[in-house]
């Protein structure tokens, strides 16, 4: 239920943004592809997944060739952590990212930087049931002991699009500068279990996205 909430809240805002931003000639942006996520740690033997993600922007004049955007994006990322013996552990993350852009227009209606900061929302890690006790590879941490990592996340995001004004391709990369584990060191038995080293990683997420705009 809290999550249905936040689904209609969040779409709410961005639309009523939209509407409003209307009579200033912004646009609504319909979006959606996929994206192949990594986590950097020195505390496991991680590999890049494959992903998605989609959601909702708007894009307006701001000053001279200068736009900003505003956008939401619900995803569902995946990354790999390797177990004792030699398998992969494909761990699941969904959520909620909401970003605030600058858009420098190289040229204009067509090709365009875009850069800003980036809150992430994240629901707790999912794994298959075969793999919950699996030993995750240079620990004694089993991989179901891991799933509840921080909820929020700060990210910087820098992109590339091109196109027309009603469709556009983007490629993105969205880094998280903020310790996606760090909720993990509040255990004291998990950093135990953990050579007691202190959790750490960071995401990083390539995006190739396809924008309909109305």
């Amino acid at each position: 239920m809290k999550k249905f909430i936040t689904l209609i809240v969040l779409i709410t805002t961005t639309v009523s943004f939209a509407q409003y931003g209307r009579r200033d000639g912004n646009r609504i942006g319909i979006s959606g592809g996929v994206s192949q996520t990594s986590l950097f740690t020195n505390n496991f033997k991680s590999s890049p997944e494959i992903g998605f993600a989609g959601g909702l922007s708007v894009r307006g004049n701001y000053y001279n060739n200068w736009s900003m955007i505003y956008g939401m994006q619900f995803f569902s990322s995946n990354f790999n952590l390797q177990s004792t013996i030699n398998q992969k552990v494909k761990y699941n993350l969904e959520g909620v990212k909401v970003r605030l852009l600058f858009s420098y227009n190289i040229v204009e209606d067509h090709v365009s930087l875009d850069f800003g900061p980036q809150l992430q929302i994240n629901g707790k890690l999912k794994i298959s049931d075969s793999d919950k006790l699996k030993i995750l590879d240079g620990t004694l941490l089993r991989a179901d002991q891991i799933l509840d990592v921080s909820t929020f996340s700060g990210n910087f995001y820098l992109g590339l699009s091109g196109g027309g004004k009603v469709v556009r391709a983007v490629i993105f990369y969205e880094y998280g500068f903020t310790n996606f584990l760090n909720k993990l060191n509040s255990q004291d038995g998990l950093k135990v279990l953990n050579n007691n080293e202190r959790f750490k990683g960071n995401l990083g997420t390539i995006n190739g996205q396809i924008v309909f705009n109305l």
